[in-house]
């Protein structure tokens, strides 16, 4: 696939028959609605286009994710979620024979995943667990960490939900359970495995179970939702809703590149031009961008999606010429 922006010349919603949507950043913040998530998503799949929410966020069961994006505005079942807890817990499974002992550090949802997955879930050290799991969990404190950090030192197979740095919330952006991993890797020395973003894990799983045939990868996040997309080879959406910026679009490392960028969920009821080169500059409607010595150089016009599109455009050639921009010169481009 191109390592660069694609062009859909009709709106994504119709060109994809299934759509793997992030949550946190895209659908809602907290309790928080984003802004013309549900109206966007009610209209793809009124287009045809089908939803899996895929999440890193492993402290919620499926139902209560469903029920939380029905009363946003967002229809939604059980089946149609798939959390980062239930593809730890299938990731177990692939090492792990039935009821095994699993450390579990985490919510009640990925206890629940564990289970179900015919495991035998148990909470201290001593009792010599197989594996630890962790996921994120708002409670979780030093006691959990510690048994953790004993039973990973005593050889038992560390596996986290995610390694995300950090939460979005309604007030910013709050540790993750990447954060709290860190704890555990700092005592022990043990990096875990991980069956959440930017594996591309779940999203093989969500293929699987909903039967995607042209799957787009919907996420605010470039480390994880679309370094996933790339690591599974599949298109990527970035909405700047979230986590990641327009900036860190133009200073994407190739693994990390979306191949669609919108400003929020109407992306997906809207083509996609792509930059043409014209000369030294990249052109994308009215907008245009170069790289001249080693400095990128803007010319806004027109839609503001459309600079960043060739903003992209310009810097990734350069990069992938051995000519990388100075990230000095790449402004914080204009909200859109």
């Amino acid at each position: 696939m191109s390592a660069g922006l694609l062009a859909a010349d009709r709106p994504l919603a119709e060109l994809f028959d299934l759509a793997l949507v992030d949550l946190d950043g895209v659908a809602y913040r907290g309790h928080e609605r984003v802004p013309w998530a549900s109206e966007s998503l009610v209209e793809a799949r009124a287009r045809g286009m089908r939803t899996l929410f895929v999440t890193n966020n492993a402290s919620r069961s499926p139902d209560v994710v469903a029920e939380q994006l029905t009363e946003l505005g967002i229809p939604t079942s059980a089946p149609d979620v798939m959390t980062a807890a239930q593809a730890a817990a299938q990731l177990l499974a692939t090492r792990l024979a039935g009821g095994a002992k699993v450390l579990v550090v985490g919510a009640d949802a990925l206890r629940d995943a564990v289970r179900a997955q015919g495991f035998e879930v148990v909470s201290s050290a001593d009792e010599h667990p197989d594996a630890v799991a962790q996921g994120f969990s708002p409670d979780i404190a030093w006691p959990q960490l510690a048994e953790a950090a004993y039973a990973v030192a005593d050889g038992a197979w560390y596996v986290a939900s995610n390694r995300d740095l950090s939460l979005p919330t309604a007030r910013g952006f709050a540790p993750g359970n990447g954060s709290l991993v860190l704890a555990v890797t700092s005592a022990t020395g043990v990096t875990p495995d991980s069956a959440g973003k930017p594996e591309p894990t779940m999203y093989q799983l969500a293929i699987a179970r909903a039967g995607g045939v042209r799957t787009l990868v919907v996420g605010d996040r470039l480390d994880t939702d679309l370094a996933g997309a790339r690591a599974g080879d599949l298109p990527g959406l970035h909405v700047l809703t979230g986590v990641s910026t327009a900036r860190d679009d133009v200073l994407a490392v190739p693994g990390q590149r979306p191949h669609y960028i919108g400003a929020d969920l109407r992306a997906l009821l809207q083509p996609h031009p792509v930059p043409v080169p014209n000369d030294e500059w990249w052109v994308c409607g009215e907008a245009a961008a170069r790289v001249a010595g080693g400095r990128l150089e803007l010319r806004p016009g027109g839609d503001a999606v459309d600079l960043v599109r060739a903003a992209c455009a310009a810097a990734w050639a350069a990069a992938d010429a051995g000519l990388p921009v100075e990230p000095s010169s790449v402004p914080d481009l204009p909200s859109v």
